[in-house]
């Protein structure tokens, strides 16, 4: 290996844990972000394996990282943030697939920390919501929408939707990559997958600090792509979470209508009400067949 990882016999045994760290566009902070990784790492209690992915970088992210003499992989051109960890998953050797940005927001000591417990469950995030964390006022709002709508989903509180810093087993990850995305919302759809199949998840509070360099999120496309996904995960997992309440809205609507056109009119719009209530049943019942369609499939 070319970057100095912890393990006794690497070329017979397989690393504890694989670090990947998706870089696109990341010259300022990758090298910082790698130093501190490794003096975290130095008395770690388990082997590991350090993987960058740099995704298409114009800048000279990958020059750099090869200077170091580190284990790198390149994308031809920009794949996205999840086709990179894609591209990490599939390049590891390790049980363990461990990820953290390369922007410096996240304290790599963190990693460490969470990973010591990771026998316990399938996986371990370290969420945001500890004693210092530096998340722009104008996407709180967003963020805090979507964590409801994903707690809904998935039946339990999610206090961190899409943190990257986390440590996962690795053949749990595999299981879903043919749904995992190439976009940022690859975090977010491992976490529901795997809350929603009930595996063992737990948080970890941490902190988030102040990037290095242009944050790549899109505020309003990614907003509502990360909308769009809980939806579409809320059908492919739990589909009544879903068929229910829009089932529910539209007979409402029918009978509102019933009474709201006697009630103003004094006349009954009986044709109206009676489309609104028999598309609720029809959607009703979709929701029940997806849900006996699910349950089959995870026996």
């Amino acid at each position: 290996m070319e970057s100095p990882e912890k393990t006794s016999d690497y070329d017979t045994q397989p690393p504890d844990i694989g670090i990947v760290i998706p870089a696109y566009n990341e010259s300022k902070g990758i090298l910082p972000t790698i130093e501190r990784l490794r003096a975290a790492l130095a008395d770690a209690p388990f082997t590991w394996e350090l993987l960058i992915v740099d995704d298409g970088s114009s800048d000279d992210t990958y020059e750099k990282v090869k200077e170091m003499d580190l284990r790198i992989v390149r994308h031809d051109r920009n794949r996205g943030y999840g086709a990179a960890l894609k591209t990490g998953l599939r390049s590891i050797r390790s049980p363990w697939f461990a990820i953290i940005d390369a922007d410096g927001t996240y304290p790599e000591e963190e990693l460490v920390r969470i990973a010591e417990n990771r026998e316990q469950y399938d996986m371990i995030i370290g969420s945001r919501t500890g004693q210092s964390v530096h998340i722009p006022l104008i996407r709180r709002p967003a963020k805090a929408f979507m964590r409801k709508l994903a707690s809904y989903v998935a039946g339990i509180p999610i206090p961190d939707l899409n943190s990257g810093l986390r440590i996962m087993r690795r053949e749990v990850v595999e299981k879903y990559v043919h749904l995992l995305p190439d976009g940022f919302s690859f975090t977010t759809t491992i976490s529901l997958a795997m809350l929603t199949d009930g595996y063992r998840v737990k948080y970890e509070d941490i902190n988030y600090l102040h990037r290095e360099g242009k944050s790549k999120i899109r505020p309003i496309y990614d907003t509502l792509n990360f909308i769009s996904l809980i939806l579409r995960m809320a059908i492919y997992f739990k589909p009544l979470k879903f068929f229910i309440p829009v089932a529910l809205l539209l007979m409402l609507s029918g009978v509102g209508v019933l009474f709201g056109s006697w009630h103003f009119t004094g006349r009954i719009m009986d044709s109206t009400s009676t489309i609104l209530v028999m598309t609720g049943v029809q959607i009703f019942i979709t929701g029940l067949m997806a849900e006996l369609i699910v349950r089959r499939s995870q026996r």
